[in-house]
């Protein structure tokens, strides 16, 4: 079972549990991917339905970080709970020693030296660690590994 049939069914065991906020959330997860494989005509894979989860999480969190500067504890709340929804069908994420580890030998893999080959080091770890860390982290990660 791939990973969008395991969220439509979660769908249907949320309905079936009635609970209503993860039965929401996965359904606005699954409106997201409707919505571009009608714009991209397209079948999602794997790689595909991650990315998505991916900007959906990243758009609870700056809508978390908006409500919370309002004072808005209420929607607060349910940003959280849909990106805890969210994370459960993402990759482990690498702790920040697992992080380091894979960037440095990542840096040896493009022969960096500098933040001027910043470039280069982006492009090779966005694609190994699709998913398994967040491109701010690894960005700031980069940066403490090369000054």
């Amino acid at each position: 079972m791939n990973l969008r049939e395991t969220i439509n069914q979660d769908v249907k065991d949320a309905m079936k549990a009635k609970d209503t906020k993860k039965r929401d959330a996965l359904r606005l997860l699954t409106s997201a991917f409707k919505q571009i494989e009608v714009d991209e005509r397209k079948e999602l894979s794997d790689d595909d339905v991650i990315k998505i989860i991916l900007s959906q999480v990243k758009k609870r969190n700056d809508s978390a970080t908006q409500y919370k500067d309002a004072g808005r504890d209420d929607l607060l709340q349910i940003e959280l709970d849909e990106i805890a929804f969210y994370e459960a069908y993402l990759p482990k994420q690498l702790s920040d020693e697992e992080l380091t580890d894979a960037l440095k030998s990542i840096i040896t893999q493009v022969g960096a030296t500098t933040l001027k080959d910043m470039g280069k080091i982006m492009g090779v770890a966005s694609k190994e660690l699709n998913g398994k860390a967040d491109g701010k982290r690894i960005n700031e990660c980069i940066k403490t590994l090369l000054v």
